[in-house]
């Protein structure tokens, strides 16, 4: 494998590099358009390629054709039949995004107009995905929880000249809107068989069929007429504050990721170790398709596709079975098995609750404060938390990724506690996924970790703690918003650094922490800055019966928060039920409450729980760095937030505008004089 300082001078003297230095030069001739960004998908831009990172630009058909030729006779992919686990081959796999591009081009996709994928993660997905860059087109991923009005505004900023659609269900949404779409020429289905025909609908066995007359002379004019700082992929943001934005990604942004980050975060080429993943994550996230899809083809990865129904229960049964090395959660994820594990826990009997807690405090001491007692630690690991993770279906996993959203410390505590490091990683859509990454050779606790080599951070607008907006360098950063020149030039400073609105410190060791927010952040009407997360995190781990808080109050007077409690989620839906969990239960029993379920303490304000609540309030307010930071009213809602309900985007992550919107009435109530 080529180092990260590949081409350096070493021992080779002055005339090597003299000669490194021109093939920089040369490379940056050949990648220096204009400018460092665009909004036109036919857009190239100038690379930002130094001396910290010179490795020659390649698209993403070089990528896979290097892989190939290292890889070619291993798994790639996974997936169950009828209960049986169906491999095909990376050179299969090639064969299959050929022909799957072939289609495309006979279907009429043009150069940089999108194929935009709608359905849960597959074989499907990912070959039609490589097929659909093999083709000269973009790939966007739309998330199967979009309603028909949001795939539209998608489909049609994108140009998107066929879809590719995973069940009837989806297939529904997009019959809706396509007389409204006047590039759309075909759709796909790639799971069921079509119930009622219409023109230009294809299954998946029919479209492969189509591109049979297209030579391979004619894909491989397309594909070698690709550059590395031309558009491939569209991310579009969740649109929590406005329209969705469409990040544009370069096949550089993809190849260069794909090699440096995932290494700096640990990942094995398949010549050290083939590492084996489960794929369940949206692949329209960028963390997803990122870690899944293009890692995978560069490293040799054998991925595994999870159940649609991952989420609502039947991933560990997946994991236990694949045993994977390496696996990524967004933070709800780890939360949530936390959250299983605790229920578990309040369940058993006294001396397993008992083993449990010895066997987690000397783990959690050890990671925490370097404990000596390395006998002791190795038995309860041998004990009881080697079981808890053989049962999560994590005993070979070496790497244990989040990302997505910042996670909590209560969580990262619990989990060094079975003895799993929690490595967090930083970046967003406009960085194509991770920027900064922790991972075994470069971890600190609460730190999302380092920029890799040939990536950089800055702070601006420090305050006097330290902490600044968080801006990005690097050949991570996207080419810019799609149609949109004016949000393109917001987001990027005159010398071409990306800034991203969140908060962040660096430590003296180059370890960034990010804080906050700055649209979170909350101005009080006295114009005191509050940054939220912080209190938010603390109340929660003071009331083991909260499952989500969420201060309120800009431009008010005081602080404010909506408090919801854990309650057992429907396994069909995932939405949160009306039961308390195990743990919740647990507490209100403490609490001297009988309670069991969320609506009979909303409806009754059990005097026992408000009391309980308030007193951790309390214990949180009395923390507060001043007066201004403290809760002064608060109010339990009679529901769990979820992605259904609206208040959380499809990682999971908090919208509280709209929460404000939702819960209009109550803020108001918190104000009234």
């Amino acid at each position: 494998m080529k180092s990260w300082n590949q081409g350096g001078t070493g021992s080779s003297g002055t005339q090597s590099h003299g000669i490194f230095q021109l093939q920089i030069a040369l490379t940056m001739v050949l990648y220096l358009p204009e400018s460092l960004w665009t909004s036109f998908a036919d857009g190239r831009v100038r690379l930002r390629i130094d001396n910290s990172c010179p490795q020659t630009p390649i698209t993403v058909h070089q990528m896979f054709k290097e892989s190939l030729e290292k890889y070619g006779s291993l798994n790639a992919l996974a997936s169950k039949r009828n209960g049986k686990w169906e491999k095909i081959t990376f050179s299969e796999y090639y064969c299959l995004c050929r022909k799957v591009a072939k289609s495309f081009l006979k279907l009429g996709l043009e150069r940089f107009h999108s194929v935009a994928i709608l359905g849960f993660n597959s074989p499907e997905w990912f070959i039609s995905a490589v097929g659909a860059v093999f083709a000269g087109g973009i790939v966007t991923g739309i998330y199967a929880t979009n309603s028909p009005e949001a795939c539209y505004y998608m489909v049609h900023d994108s140009k998107t000249d066929i879809m590719v659609v995973e069940n009837q269900k989806q297939l529904d949404k997009i019959m809706q809107i396509w007389n409204r779409l006047p590039h759309l020429k075909a759709v796909v289905l790639y799971k069921d068989s079509i119930a009622e025909r219409h023109p230009n609908l294809y299954t998946m066995e029919e479209f492969l069929e189509l591109g049979g007359d297209v030579s391979d002379s004619t894909l491989d004019d397309i594909i070698n007429s690709q550059k590395p700082n031309q558009c491939c992929v569209l991310i579009y943001t969740s649109g929590t504050t406005g329209k969705p934005k469409g990040a544009m990604l370069s096949h550089d942004n993809i190849t260069w990721t794909s090699a440096h980050c995932s290494r700096a975060g640990g990942m094995q080429p398949a010549e050290v170790q083939q590492e084996s993943i489960v794929s369940y994550l949206p692949l329209s996230h960028v963390a997803a398709q990122m870690y899944d899809l293009w890692t995978g083809i560069k490293w040799g990865e054998q991925v595994y596709f999870a159940e649609p129904d991952a989420l609502k229960g039947s991933l560990i049964n997946t994991l236990k079975e694949v045993q994977p090395t390496s696996h990524m959660g967004v933070p709800r994820v780890w939360e949530k098995i936390m959250e299983k594990l605790q229920d578990a826990s309040a369940q058993s009997g006294f001396m397993k609750k008992k083993m449990l807690s010895w066997a987690m405090s000397l783990s959690l001491e050890r990671h925490l404060m370097g404990s000596n007692r390395y006998l002791w630690t190795r038995l309860a690991d041998y004990l009881v938390l080697a079981k808890i993770r053989n049962a999560l279906g994590l005993s070979s996993c070496q790497k244990h990724f989040c990302g997505a959203a910042p996670l909590n410390r209560e969580t990262l505590d619990f989990f060094l506690g079975l003895n799993i490091t929690l490595y967090e990683a930083y970046g967003m859509s406009e960085t194509t996924g991770p920027h900064c990454l922790s991972g075994p050779c470069v971890y600190r606790q609460h730190s999302c970790g380092k920029p890799p080599p040939g990536c950089r951070v800055k702070l601006v607008d420090k305050d006097a703690e330290g902490n600044g907006e968080i801006c990005f360098w690097g050949r991570t950063v996207f080419m810019g918003y799609l149609n949109m020149e004016d949000r393109t030039k917001e987001t990027f400073d005159e010398e071409g650094w990306l800034h991203s609105g969140d908060l962040g410190k660096l430590d003296k060791d180059g370890f960034l922490y990010v804080t906050g927010r700055i649209k979170d952040l909350i101005i009080t009407a006295g114009g005191e800055n509050v940054p939220p997360i912080p209190i938010e995190d603390a109340v929660k781990k003071e009331l083991p019966i909260v499952s989500n808080a969420m201060v309120i109050g800009d431009k008010k007077k005081f602080l404010s928060m909506f408090l919801t409690l854990k309650s057992v989620l429907d396994p069909d839906t995932s939405d949160p039920t009306d039961i308390l969990t195990e743990q919740a239960r647990d507490f209100c029993q403490r609490s001297g409450s009988k309670a069991t379920r969320v609506s009979e303490i909303v409806a009754t304000r059990d005097q026992a729980i408000y009391r309980a609540i308030q007193e951790g309030i309390d214990r949180v307010n009395s923390t507060a760095t001043n007066r201004v930071h403290c809760i002064h009213k608060w109010i339990v809602l009679p529901r769990d937030f979820s992605i259904a309900g609206g208040e959380l985007g499809p990682t999971m992550k908090l919208k509280r505008l709209a929460v404000l919107e939702k819960y209009r009435n109550e803020v108001d109530s918190f104000y009234k004089e």
